[in-house]
């Protein structure tokens, strides 16, 4: 019996050993959500409207992140910069799912959260590596070249660089000060240049409204 506690003894402190020396890895710090930088005014952007006693501006920017160095793109997403304007200290309830996009006439699409957008973003300014030149085919049945390769792998960091932009800038959920301002996701991946018609439309708490864009 003693020598089976003693077993035991020596059984727990080794893997209080081992704990000690693989801690649990630290969970990532959530990124706060603050939107864009509202511009000076309402009139900065392309269009808006009176929504109650508030105003609802917006600007389209095709299938462009706006960023402050250059734009991130996604070809199977179009991006709306929405903002809020009212007076000093209101405060209002936003969230994506308050809005919608409707083009050339279609049924509407609600807006998607960020979150579905990441896989496809893409950095214009990124240049993969060269890439290895394609095998012969060898065995039986085989002669000529195999020309098929795979795509480049965009590095995890750049990856995880633009997923966060995104994440930041979004419209934000919950109540918030105006102004605010924030990007606007919604599947879209046809061309612009085939868009004649788009309204952004808001059913939200200041009322509903339907806004002309152009593309």
């Amino acid at each position: 019996m003693q020598t089976i506690l003693v077993r035991l003894a020596l059984s727990v402190a080794v893997l209080c050993s081992l704990h000690a020396q693989n801690p649990p890895p630290e969970k990532p710090h959530p990124v706060e959500i603050t939107g864009m930088p509202p511009r000076s005014a309402a009139t900065d952007y392309a269009a808006h409207v009176q929504v109650g006693g508030l105003t609802l501006a917006a600007e389209f920017a095709g299938h462009n992140v706006p960023r402050p160095e250059d734009s991130l793109t996604t070809d199977n997403y179009v991006v709306v910069e929405a903002a809020f304007y009212g007076p000093n200290g209101k405060k209002l309830n936003l969230g994506p799912d308050q809005f919608s996009l409707q083009i050339n006439d279609k049924k509407p699409s609600p807006a998607v959260t960020f979150v579905v957008v990441a896989s496809s973003l893409k950095d214009p300014e990124w240049i993969p590596p060269d890439q290895p030149k394609p095998k012969s085919k060898t065995g039986f049945g085989g002669g000529g070249e195999d020309t098929a390769t795979l795509p480049p792998k965009v590095p995890i960091e750049l990856r995880r660089k633009m997923a966060q932009y995104i994440e930041v800038n979004s419209l934000p959920e919950g109540e918030h000060a105006l102004p605010q301002a924030g990007l606007l996701f919604f599947p879209y991946r046809g061309k612009t240049e085939n868009i004649h018609s788009m309204e952004l439309i808001y059913n939200g708490p200041a009322g509903k409204a339907t806004l002309a864009l152009q593309p």
